[in-house]
């Protein structure tokens, strides 16, 4: 039994290039108002959290505190990435 993850080689389904190349749309994908909206969203919520992390940063009173308070930012972003990836290959 052959198992590959997404982004492996060879694909089970290879995508119909000529179909998208002539903007076809192949039936099961969405379209280019789907993806719009879907990117829209995407860059909103990573606006959101990176104007959050400016305004906790700039609520800071002084330089120095400013970079203890990213560190610890870039801490707890870390130590998020490392559960979720551990989550992940765990489910694997």
């Amino acid at each position: 039994m052959k198992q590959t993850r997404p982004g492996q080689w060879p694909v089970d389904q290879p995508a119909d290039l000529d179909a998208i190349e002539k903007g076809t749309q192949i039936v099961g994908t969405p379209g280019d108002d789907e993806l719009y909206l879907k990117r829209s969203a995407e860059k909103a919520l990573h606006e959101m959290v990176l104007d959050s992390i400016r305004h906790d940063l700039e609520q800071q009173p002084s330089p120095l505190t400013v970079i203890s308070a990213a560190r610890t930012w870039c801490y707890r972003i870390t130590a998020a990435a490392d559960e979720i990836a551990e989550a992940k290959r765990r489910a694997a």
